[in-house]
């Protein structure tokens, strides 16, 4: 079987698709999906772009390499180009991503003209040998950072570049943008570990073929201080006391000197 018959039929099972979903995702009918995959007929230019898209990998690739596997047996991981957007000095920008826009970026994140519409700004602190975006984040599931808050991801070309334990922001197919403390597991089960700071909220998975960008959390913006009980137990009560504790140790001090 040719290498784009078994490029097409491992990456459209990856995805979880039929031939009949895969064929109209494409726009074309299922047989031909069919005889694409047993080798029977091969997809036209036009086609073949559709597909490549749909699949979410390099047209190139999918005619001239073989994609089933990569050189330790474990699937490849998927390859795109990212989408940015620059200023008039051809600096890249920080584009943001509200909460109200999460749901249209998981459409819309490799369309430059969806980017360009976009909130954008710089950041002078962020070192420039990387690509960076922002994310309003949403709900509790990450106290001490706060629902509303801004966070910074740069952006990491695949699954081989996550530290365990570290925070990232994923976008992925079936829950959109998700901030989580995540866990690499690829190589023993095929999925991410991703894993809430509140620990109210339980841990789950989320097979590879899901995650379609991964950027690595590395600052935030937000218009409320965290609680000082959260990082280190300490509430403000606890605080208050021990400046009086402080005060009337000091009053001792002065009184002993006198």
């Amino acid at each position: 079987m040719s290498v784009i018959a078994e490029n097409i039929k491992y990456l459209r099972k990856q995805k979880g698709l039929t031939q009949e979903q895969f064929a109209q995702e494409v726009g074309i009918k299922r047989s031909v999906v069919g005889a694409y995959e047993e080798a029977r007929a091969e997809p036209r230019l036009q086609t073949l772009i559709s597909i490549a898209s749909v699949l979410n990998v390099v047209a190139d690739d999918l005619i001239s390499k073989d994609l089933t596997s990569g050189t330790d047996g474990q699937p490849r991981q998927k390859v795109k180009i990212l989408s940015i957007t620059v200023d008039k000095e051809d600096n890249e920008n920080v584009e943001l991503i509200p909460q109200k826009a999460a749901a249209g970026y998981l459409n819309g994140y490799s369309d430059p003209e969806y980017l360009s519409e976009l909130p954008r700004f710089h950041l002078p602190m962020l070192p420039k040998n990387a690509t960076y975006r922002a994310f309003e984040i949403s709900g509790d599931s990450m106290l001490p950072i706060p629902s509303g808050s801004i966070v910074i991801g740069k952006y990491l070309d695949g699954f081989d570049d996550i530290k365990n334990g570290k925070t990232y922001v994923l976008l992925t197919e079936k829950e959109g943008v998700v901030y989580k403390r995540v866990f690499n597991y690829i190589s023993e089960k095929g999925c991410l570990y991703l894993v809430s700071d509140n620990k109210s909220y339980s841990a789950y998975e989320i097979a590879a073929k899901d995650v379609l960008e991964i950027w690595e959390a590395k600052a935030y913006i937000s218009i409320e201080f965290p609680d000082p009980e959260s990082k280190n137990e300490l509430s403000l009560d606890k605080i208050a006391g021990m400046v009086m504790d402080l005060q009337n140790e000091v009053k001792d001090i002065k009184k002993n000197i006198k």
